[in-house]
């Protein structure tokens, strides 16, 4: 649609996604855009000149998209056009004075400045345009959020917060870890492909992945975790013929307007995860690197790439804020306290918690020569390593994730590929006991252990077989029968680094630690004074028992379930419910692990209690409580998620959680599947997380 008339522009950064006539204040006229593609300041009435639509590419910087969806760009010495996105259409624009501005061309190195006839020209002396307001403009292409109404802010940073919250996902995960103007590397390897922003937007963001993928799909790297071929059609903007889609582990699962999306539903705290497994990461490397000649030999040290996706985290920040009206104005903002997520959340906006997810936390490696360790860090690395996390703005951790460790054992819960992994990283297989009480049944939260596969299937032409045959000569160790726990437990170096996390006072994640080791991180939390609050927002990965599950809570953290559905959701309001501490409000967030290499959840399927009706309304209606209207929240309307360029659509109950924007819809299944109390859970979760994140800090 057509954008209406913008206010006049006082800064730079008002320019965001209006429609303007440019203004040549030597010339004074307005350009006019010729057959030729050139530009010549010659229409004395703001009408007459070309409408652009500003769309911008980072903070103070632009692209100038004309009405026949060419772009304004530098040409040589001279000012043309182009029509597909490139340095030359990206322009910097300072101001000068009140309502003055100055286009600068990087890829030219010089700026936008009329000729004695007006011809718009290329020169060093910066000539001083303005940016009328006008109407006409073709929008630049961009991929649409779909919700009418705007968001709600809060009722007083004092007021507890309406909003759910995602405890625990990784939108840093990107096939380039920038804006896509420099070269800074992929992370995972390089398996995952698409990005959650480009300056150059959607189009380049979510473009054809054939370049990575091959023909068809049948280069797709998701073949080392699901160890077959994964064809799919290739073509991403407009259309997503193939992807992405629930089951996709190699597909951006989080570009930035759809988190928008679920930002408008009611996302207020949102946990964003640096996170890497080495040796996966190196494989995918090498099966990148097999298919791709040539291509750069990725970073795959856990330390190293998860700071690089958090500082990566700051880079979306600063687009966001681009595309909201300058620095700060953005609705994704990265919070390093409690009162500061609040602060943001009362304007309104996403309080983005930076964490990290690695096994080699800390650079804290090990490997297995025979019955010698070989350990990869001391305590002063620890020490360390730990303040330059923290400096970075981390502040929610998980000290274990899928591979042991020196700080000890990681949960099981897949029984062959996690360990094949396992054993390239570290040199040895996991060795096991049998899981306690048969690890599931009512004595568990989340079950333990795994059942161990002590051959592998298929014909063993998988990377990640051949890489252990390769590796191992294809011996693989014999389990008995049963759920298997890991029986490496918590060593010196694992004991230090949870006490040193905690005088930190960061919010630390039992899930993925072995079963043993999530009750040595509870008895540390019970002996803290006062107590330290934990949590679980990974699906007890690993395994969690009733007891340690109501321990969690009692401690004061929260226990929010792994990618449901909306009617897993329900579920599990019914399994918390009965060890939930009295006099706390019930809360039920969600753990999207979005890129994640887990796949997402798929339809409800057979036994679900009704299908969402589109457009539907949230905040108003059967299933929402009093405290929405209360608190001033209007009713917004969620409509199908469709893309008017080509008519592609996404729903849920059909496809199931194929990707961020999806929990807009998911909301409603939670609706339809748990009515008001499992609405109301899930609008308590942001309130839950933050008094828990609170006393955690104010110690």
């Amino acid at each position: 649609m057509t954008p209406g008339v913008p206010s006049v522009p006082v800064t730079r950064y008002d320019l965001a996604n209006r429609c303007f006539a440019l203004k040549s204040v030597a010339a004074n006229a307005h350009a006019v855009h010729a057959t030729d593609g050139s530009y010549a300041a010659t229409a004395p009435a703001v009408a007459d000149g070309e409408p652009l639509y500003l769309k911008p590419t980072a903070l103070g910087k632009y692209i100038c998209y004309a009405t026949d969806k060419t772009m304004l760009a530098a040409n040589g010495s001279n000012v043309g056009s182009v029509s597909s996105p490139s340095d030359a259409a990206d322009w910097t624009i300072e101001t000068t004075g009140s309502g003055q501005y100055t286009l600068f061309s990087k890829s030219a190195n010089k700026s936008l400045a009329t000729d004695a006839s007006g011809k718009l020209v290329l020169s060093d002396a910066p000539g001083t345009f303005k940016f009328a307001p006008t109407t006409g403009c073709t929008p630049y292409p961009e991929m649409p959020v779909d919700i009418d109404g705007e968001t709600y802010k809060g009722s007083g940073v004092n007021k507890p917060v309406i909003g759910f919250a995602d405890g625990h996902t990784h939108m840093m995960m990107s096939s380039e870890l920038s804006d896509g103007s420099r070269n800074v590397g992929p992370s995972a390897g390089g398996v995952l492909y698409g990005m959650p922003f480009n300056r150059f937007g959607v189009g380049e963001a979510l473009k054809n992945c054939e370049a990575v993928h091959g023909p068809n799909g049948l280069l797709d790297p998701d073949t080392i975790i699901h160890t077959a071929p994964t064809p799919h059609e290739t073509p991403g903007w407009p259309t997503f013929i193939g992807w992405p889609t629930a089951d996709s582990n190699t597909h951006q699962g989080m570009y930035y307007k759809w988190v928008e999306r679920a930002w408008k539903a009611g996302l207020r705290v949102q946990v964003d995860l640096g996170t890497n497994i080495n040796a996966l990461c190196e494989l995918g490397a090498a099966f990148i690197g097999a298919t791709h000649p040539g291509t750069p030999i990725p970073d795959c040290n856990d330390m190293s790439i998860g700071t690089k996706q958090v500082q990566y985290m700051y880079e979306i920040r600063d687009y966001v804020d681009a595309q909201e009206g300058g620095p700060g104005k953005g609705w994704y903002q990265p919070v390093k306290s409690p009162a500061e997520a609040r602060k943001v959340i009362n304007e309104g906006k996403l309080a983005v918690v930076p964490g990290v997810e690695f096994a080699d936390l800390f650079d804290c490696t090990v490997n297995f020569v025979g019955p010698i360790e070989s350990i990869g860090c001391t305590k002063e690395d620890i020490d360390t390593k730990l303040d330059e996390l923290y400096a970075l703005g981390v502040r929610q951790i998980y000290p274990f994730h899928d591979v042991n460790s020196a700080l000890g054992g990681t949960g099981i819960f897949n029984g062959l590929a996690i360990n094949l992994i396992g054993f390239l990283q570290t040199q040895a297989f996991w060795k096991t006991y049998n899981c306690p009480r048969g690890g599931e049944g009512p004595t568990y939260f989340y079950n333990a252990g795994a059942e161990m596969t002590t051959a592998i299937p298929g014909t063993g032409s998988d990377p990640l077989t051949q890489a252990v045959f390769a590796a191992g000569g294809g011996v693989l160790p014999v389990y008995p029968a049963g759920r298997q726990c890991n029986s490496r437990g918590i060593t010196e170096l694992g004991r230090y680094a949870i006490e040193q996390i905690m005088k930190k006072k960061m919010v630390i994640d039992i899930d993925h630690a072995e079963l043993s080791i999530k009750q040595d991180i509870i008895d540390i939390a019970k002996a803290q004074k006062p107590q330290y609050p934990l949590v679980s927002m990974h699906g007890g990965h690993g395994g969690i028992s009733q007891e340690q599950a109501i321990d969690v809570l009692k401690l004061g953290g929260v226990i929010y379930p792994y990618a449901p559905n909306g009617k897993g959701a329900a579920e599990f309001i019914q399994k918390i419910k009965p060890i939930w501490p009295a006099g706390r409000p019930l809360a039920m967030g969600y753990g999207f692990d979005g890129n994640g290499f887990g796949g997402y959840a798929g339809p409800r399927g057979a036994g679900s209690k009704g299908d969402i009706v589109y457009p539907f309304t949230l905040f108003k209606g059967p299933g929402w409580g009093p405290q929405f209207a209360a608190a001033g929240i209007k009713p917004i309307t969620v409509n199908k998620l469709t893309i008017p360029e080509s008519g592609k659509s996404w729903n849920p109950d059909e496809v199931g959680t194929a990707h961020y924007g999806l929990i807009a819809d998911y909301v409603e299944q939670t609706r339809i599947e748990g009515g008001q109390e499992a609405i109301d859970a899930l609008y308590n979760s942001a309130e839950a997380y933050l008094q828990m994140w609170e006393k955690v800090v104010n110690r």
